[in-house]
């Protein structure tokens, strides 16, 4: 199958192609500006609607083609039963593997780092751009992706979302979009999206074995096979190039500067999200040193964008644009306010920020791809919205699984019948991946606000979402935390306790984790009653899909160790004194499950030095604790648990596997 051969799923688009002007003047993109609008679901029309004063498309925009929009009245709940009906019927020809499990071996025979930190060489004569770039050539790819209308964006927190973000408003608007991001939490094809639907598994082994047979017959001592981020990249790239999207969304997987996306030249546009410590055995030890790597993904003249930062990263960010004659501008967040009273799909108000930098992101890319004003039509209406609807629809339908995620563990799916719903207590697990001091500070803040909305409820039976269920008579507190009328709050009898479930990488830093998140809670008015302590099942040095086996009985060779070093950093912020164990207590394993009073137990009896613990616990395994969980809410009925899953992306994508089960 040849890179000319395009496949498509099975269902056809109308296409609409649009004469579009070139020019050599280079255009500065602007902050949003708009004119008012209406809601409107036919998004092409000849009639101008935006002001370009100043910004003439450029030759980005030669034989661009724009299609309808697919998703206009689809609802976010219609787009993921898509994503497990769509069939694709490629081409028969190449050789596919017989099994979806095959290929995640052979992902995992590229993973050369046993755990995160590790600086195994490659090996081969190459550096790391420079062997991308060898890797390109051999796929017939490098000249392509010139072809590509590249939207690049790198930062230390909320890059995920923002990319999710941009990908929703432009397929909104009618373009066939790619998305490329990562880490997946379930399954490895959650990296890549076309048209907002995970690319679907026989669809991914198509490319997958196109481009793993051809790296294969080129393999030598002088370059090896890639690693599993390199690879992954590449096929992002063979991807969207082989479906022709119109716009492609790409993510960096680390820093920026030596990542293996900063293979691209001529993006349309970048962004630098939010800035932080992460990162810093890799990165540097400083802000500057990690804004200097994150600034390496501008390119000469090409239109930037970042958020506001602190001065330490926003000088360093632009000094290296300034060398670069790059234009970049600040986005302001978004005012959820001005735009029709509605809540972003992604809760937290952190997300206004990422928000605002994707609807910055996403004009720039119009800008430049050229005649984007024929996308919307004028509504003279709409006072007072300063967002198209498409962009609207888009910022409101965006998903981003274990971001500020909400899953109602319903009676349904604890018992298998809705005839218990009057008998079983609650139990709802709100998912953050949060693994940075700020991130995790925008965690316990949701968490917080999530939490007390939650209480005003009688019952929370609505399908796992990634934001709260709005009803009439409401007023927003923030993005996805919702205060109700008088009239809607029922009297609950619930008894609710928040649960913290965690775990952390050992590269990561608890004492510093761990006390923010509980101060930010606390100033909130929100207490943990108890803290588990969990391994997770999930290892750095296989990938595997979400079909893969779960073992749930008590593992017999885990360490603990770590788990119970969590513990004790626990139970010296609760008690305010080292609570150090002696040494024929430190154990490195558990064989049992505390008794279901345990959620009950008064923290003052909380005595660490006699190994009487109530105020946290250690956990065999994940799959037996959140088997614990359903329990405890199945035997008493006036229990309500809201159980706070962070500090790991990969704890939070194995609990999704185990709740999906």
């Amino acid at each position: 199958m040849t890179e000319e051969v395009h496949v498509r799923h099975g269902y056809h688009w109308g296409w609409h192609s649009l004469m579009l002007v070139h020019t050599e003047v280079y255009p500065k993109c602007g902050i949003f500006g708009f004119s008012h609008f209406r809601r409107e679901s036919h998004l092409l029309s000849g009639k101008a609607t935006w002001n370009l004063s100043g910004f003439p498309a450029s030759g980005l925009s030669q034989n661009f083609r724009v299609p309808r929009s697919r998703y206009t009245k689809m609802s976010l709940q219609v787009i993921e039963k898509m994503e497990n009906e769509l069939a694709f019927k490629g081409n028969q020809d190449l050789p596919l593997s017989s099994s979806y499990e095959a290929a995640m071996e052979a992902l995992s025979s590229l993973i050369t780092r046993q755990k995160r930190g590790d600086r195994t060489p490659v090996g081969g004569k190459f550096g790391k751009l420079e062997r991308m770039s060898v890797y390109l050539r051999i796929l017939g790819l490098e000249e392509k992706i010139a072809g590509l209308k590249i939207i690049h964006v790198a930062g230390t927190k909320g890059k995920g979302s923002t990319c999710a973000f941009c990908e929703a408003i432009l397929r909104e608007c009618g373009f066939r979009t790619g998305l490329f991001t990562s880490p997946h939490l379930i399954d490895v094809r959650e990296r890549f999206r076309l048209d907002g639907l995970d690319v679907s598994e026989d669809k991914f082994l198509l490319y997958f074995w196109d481009c793993w047979s051809q790296l294969k017959e080129n393999v030598s001592e002088d370059l090896p096979m890639p690693p599993l981020f390199q690879f992954l990249t590449i096929l992002a790239f063979k991807m969207f190039i082989s479906e022709q999207v119109d716009v492609a969304i790409i993510e960096v997987g680390l820093g920026g500067k030596n990542d293996s996306t900063n293979v691209i030249r001529e993006p349309v546009v970048c962004g630098i999200t939010p800035l932080g410590m992460d990162h810093t055995e890799t990165l540097g030890d400083t802000l500057g040193q990690i804004a200097s790597h994150k600034a390496g993904i501008f390119k000469p003249q090409i239109p930037a964008f970042t958020v506001p930062q602190l001065s330490e990263a926003m000088n360093v960010l632009e000094e290296t644009a300034g060398g670069l004659m790059v234009p970049l501008q600040v986005a302001v967040p978004l005012d959820i306010q001005r735009w029709g009273g509605e809540t972003l799909s992604l809760s937290g108000d952190h997300q206004l920020v990422n928000a605002g930098l994707a609807v910055s992101l996403c004009k720039c890319w119009l800008q430049r791809a050229g005649n984007w004003e024929k996308l919307l039509k004028k509504d003279e209406e709409a006072a007072g919205s300063e967002l198209p609807p498409a962009f609207v629809r888009g910022l409101s339908t965006a998903r981003l699984s274990g971001r500020a995620q909400i899953v109602h563990d319903t009676p349904l799916m604890l018992s298998g019948s809705a005839e218990t719903s009057e008998n079983s207590g609650e139990l709802t697990f709100y998912l953050d991946g949060a693994h940075s001091p700020e991130s995790m500070e925008a965690c316990a803040k949701w968490f917080s606000g999530a939490a007390k909305a939650s209480k005003t409820l009688s019952s929370l039976s609505s399908p796992p979402s990634t934001s709260f269920n709005v009803h009439n008579n409401k007023s927003f507190c923030g993005n996805g935390c919702v205060n109700y009328g008088k009239d809607h709050v029922k009297s609950s009898n619930k008894m609710s306790k928040q649960i913290l479930l965690f775990n952390c990488m050992d590269v990561r830093d608890p004492q510093i984790l761990l006390p923010r998140l509980v101060n930010i809670c606390g100033s909130s008015g929100t207490h943990f009653s108890k803290a588990l302590f969990v391994p997770s099942m999930s290892t750095y040095n296989k990938v595997t899909s979400g079909t893969s086996v779960i073992t749930s009985g008590i593992p017999t060779t885990r360490d603990l160790s770590w788990q119970y070093t969590l513990q004790r950093i626990w139970e010296k912020i609760i008690h305010g004194k080292d609570a150090s164990l002696d040494k024929s207590s430190k154990t490195d394993s558990v064989d049992s499950l505390p008794p279901h009073k345990f959620l009950y137990e008064d923290v003052s009896h909380c005595s660490p030095a006699d190994r009487n613990f109530t105020c946290s616990a250690v956990m065999p395994s994940l799959p037996l604790t959140i088997k614990w969980l359903r329990d405890c809410v199945k035997e008493n009925p006036s229990l309500r648990l809201q159980v706070l899953v962070t500090g790991s992306l990969h704890l939070v994508g194995d609990v999704l596997k185990l709740l999906r089960r």
